[in-house]
């Protein structure tokens, strides 16, 4: 279909936009990912669509299009963790600690880095694997080479400068074919949204209130557990588990990130093994996240 059919459903305004179809905004995605037609009108639609705002079928046809651009690997025993790619800017990562911790314990962590984009200028996944050696148990996936179409409109992204739908669909592709599958969430809305967008690609979807948008749990907060049209909430509280670890609310550097990372506290190991016990009970290894911290002692 002609682009600009596209950008007319999202660009007119409340009483002339439209919701797309799930073949339409699968068709949109793909001239997108080809860049078929000119790099204004993908920004043009972009802004227009974020806007709009964006519908769940559109998602989901957008998703569509991106499997069928996206080299997948198989990684048994694993859950995806979906990082936001504009990165961490206050405090440390921890996936390196927690992938240790679960070395013995038969589950592997899917990683998924690229540049930065928009719209948080923080530290990315990609930036913190070039810098460190990764354990076995972790796979990183660069998505310059499983999906290098999405990659390479990172330039088209950073000069817009804004939050897309992208944002929304990046964060899970689904590249090791993991069954269970966690992602950060900053507002209890967005836990309907992705529960609805990615119906049907896992065996389980967690959503959590994780540090700076991301899987990764610091303070105490939500997590919901989505068993296809059944959603379980829990609280989790580190305090509850003796941990009284203390996050950074000031800017962090990459050195500093790193730092952290190979001289880590006590606290932060502590916080690295209820992530672990989460990530745990998530894959079903065990009954209760109480449990799996134990078993991990």
């Amino acid at each position: 279909m002609d682009f600009f059919k596209y950008i007319h459903a999202v660009g007119t305004g409340p009483k002339g936009n439209r919701d797309l179809s799930f073949e339409e905004a699968k068709d949109m995605m793909q001239q997108v990912l080809n860049q078929s037609v000119p790099s204004e009108q993908i920004a043009a639609f972009l802004l227009g669509w974020r806007l709009k705002p964006e519908t769940n079928e559109e998602f989901r046809g957008a998703l569509a299009a991106c499997d069928e651009n996206i080299t997948k690997s198989e990684v048994k025993n694993s859950i995806e963790l979906g990082y936001p790619f504009d990165g961490k800017a206050k405090n440390p990562y921890i996936f390196p600690l927690v992938a240790k911790v679960l070395q013995e314990h038969n589950l592997n962590l899917i990683l998924i880095g690229d540049e930065k984009q928009p719209a948080k200028d923080g530290i990315t996944i990609k930036d913190i694997v070039s810098k460190i050696e990764l354990t076995s148990n972790i796979h990183y996936f660069d998505r310059e080479i499983f999906f290098n179409k999405l990659h390479k409109l990172t330039d088209i992204r950073n000069k817009l400068g804004l939050r897309t739908g992208f944002n929304t669909i990046e964060k899970l592709p689904g590249v090791a074919q993991s069954q269970y599958a966690i992602t950060g969430v900053f507002h209890k809305p967005y836990v309907k949204k992705y529960a609805e967008i990615l119906k049907g690609r896992y065996k389980k979807i967690a959503l959590i209130q994780g540090n700076e948008g991301t899987p990764e749990l610091f303070s105490k907060g939500r997590l919901w557990m989505v068993d296809g049209d059944d959603t379980q909430e829990y609280i989790i509280d580190p305090e509850h588990f003796g941990i009284h670890y203390k996050k950074s609310w000031e800017q962090i550097t990459l050195e500093d990130s790193i730092a952290q990372l190979q001289n880590p506290s006590n606290e932060y190991l502590k916080l690295a093994r209820l992530n672990a016990a989460v990530y745990l009970f998530i894959a079903q290894k065990h009954n209760s996240i109480e449990e799996a911290f134990e078993a991990l002692d």
